[in-house]
């Protein structure tokens, strides 16, 4: 069992809850399709078939590829507070143009660019809170981000279920669920300004007296400080002198990356964003009216918030790569009950839509409340600083390059197969992310090939 220790530091904690934002806007704007896209796809709006749902959707997943594997460099070069302020500005100027799309060619386009924000947002914001996080409350840090995103999808349901049901007469009521997503994008670039840079990023330029400051005022210790500085002394080739051909060579340093892009792969192989995404459309192929399915999302919302709350919490105490494995489980569990649910007839509708409902939230307490946060912790963590960056931009852009395939897909095959098929299917997918949990991703090797580098 892990013990950590408080540190009582304002700065510290202000710049973590603004860094988290990122977070927060990650799932704002990927949990504010889900009630939009009802709407979006009526005849007189942007008549969207099921397969245009998908390029949507799914096109702010590729711009997020895209994002999160420029990221990295853009952060080395520039630093992480200034690429963060400029991720909120793209942020906010990406979602009005959205909320302006008059057709579904400008639409997939400006979400495009919205998702460029997005993956370069969830690479930034875990690996940001890791540098500027003490070791007693790093693990805390990291995991605010993942307590963030599912609070920023639970904030997307949430409004757009009070949109929905109140001007949901409206058929343009889409627009201004869209653009609400700008309001904390506006108050991540403000409060950027204030927050504290990365000591860490400092060092690796060199800039041993700036880090030095910026350690103390984020509460680290001076003995941290100081071996810091002589452990990056020591190292003269920086992350812009290290080669992919050095990197190739070296088995510990391709181990962990490859072992980073099966955790990333873990994170979206379970199905856990065809919910997300295209929740309310499917609980209306389920039985729930319009209005019903709106406030359901609020419900699975509010469950995955507080799984997360109470699994960091776990997380933070016992070992990652145990709870990783119980997290996994609960999803295969959890995904084969959904799907015998949806595919027995026994069932009044009402029990129906009560079952499906409490087996999507168990599941995506399950997977929000242990497997994402496990994921995003153990990436932040498992890469030496000299790579940190781009190894952390691959592993990131694998997740959105997974979660693209899927989401363009899920629609698509919801048609051809029926929805409990596609769920026994995710359960499959689920159960191969424990066979690469047990035999490839081995904690010890892990450590052992972070320590040689």
């Amino acid at each position: 069992m892990k013990k950590e220790s408080k540190i009582n530091n304002s700065f510290l904690k202000y710049s973590t809850y603004v860094i988290s934002l990122g977070g927060f806007l990650f799932g704002y704007d990927t949990g504010v399709i889900n009630g939009a896209l009802a709407f979006m796809s009526k005849p007189d709006q942007l008549n969207l078939s099921a397969g245009l749902q998908g390029v949507v959707s799914s096109s702010l997943v590729l711009g997020a590829c895209l994002g999160a594997l420029g990221c990295g460099r853009i952060a080395d070069k520039f630093g992480r507070k200034k690429t963060l302020r400029w991720i909120a500005a793209l942020f906010t100027i990406s979602t009005i143009l959205c909320a302006l799309a008059m057709n579904f060619l400008f639409m997939a386009a400006f979400r495009f660019v919205l998702g460029i924000a997005v993956g370069a947002a969830s690479s930034l914001s875990p690996m940001y809170l890791s540098e500027i996080s003490p070791a007693p409350v790093r693990t805390d840090n990291v995991n605010k981000n993942a307590i963030f995103i599912v609070l920023g999808q639970l904030t997307a349901f949430s409004v757009n279920a009070i949109l929905g049901n109140v001007w949901g007469s409206w058929s343009p009521i889409w627009r201004i669920m869209v653009v609400s997503a700008s309001i904390p994008a506006i108050v991540l670039w403000v409060n950027s300004f204030h927050i504290g840079g990365s000591p860490r990023w400092l060092v690796l330029k060199k800039q041993f007296k700036k880090a030095g400051k910026l350690f103390a005022r984020l509460g680290f210790k001076n003995s941290s400080i100081s071996s810091i500085d002589k452990d990056s002394a020591n190292n003269t080739n920086s992350e812009t002198s290290l080669s992919w051909r050095e990197v190739v060579k070296s088995p510990s340093l391709l181990y962990l990356l490859i072992a980073g892009v099966l955790v990333a792969l873990i994170q979206q192989i379970s199905g856990v964003n065809t919910v997300m995404y295209y929740g309310t459309i499917l609980l209306e192929k389920v039985g729930m009216g319009q209005g019903g399915s709106l406030y359901a999302n609020v419900l699975i919302g509010l469950v995955s918030v507080i799984a997360s709350i109470f699994g960091t919490r776990l997380i933070a105490r016992y070992n990652t790569h145990r709870m990783l494995l119980i997290g996994l489980l609960g999803n295969i569990f959890f995904l084969i009950l959904l799907a015998w649910v949806l595919n027995l007839s026994l069932f009044s509708q009402l029990l129906k839509n009560i079952l499906v409902l409490l087996f999507l939230a168990l599941f995506l307490a399950s997977h929000q409340g242990i497997v994402s946060p496990v994921t995003w912790l153990i990436m932040s963590e498992m890469f030496p600083g000299a790579v940190k960056a781009r190894f952390m931009s691959i592993a990131t852009a694998t997740t959105w390059l997974t979660n693209f395939t899927i989401s363009l897909i899920f629609p698509i095959m919801i048609a051809a197969f029926g929805t409990s098929v596609v769920f026994f299917i995710f359960a499959g997918t689920n159960a191969i992310s424990v066979l690469i949990s047990v035999f490839v991703l081995n904690e010890k090797e892990i450590k052992s090939a972070y320590a040689k580098n």
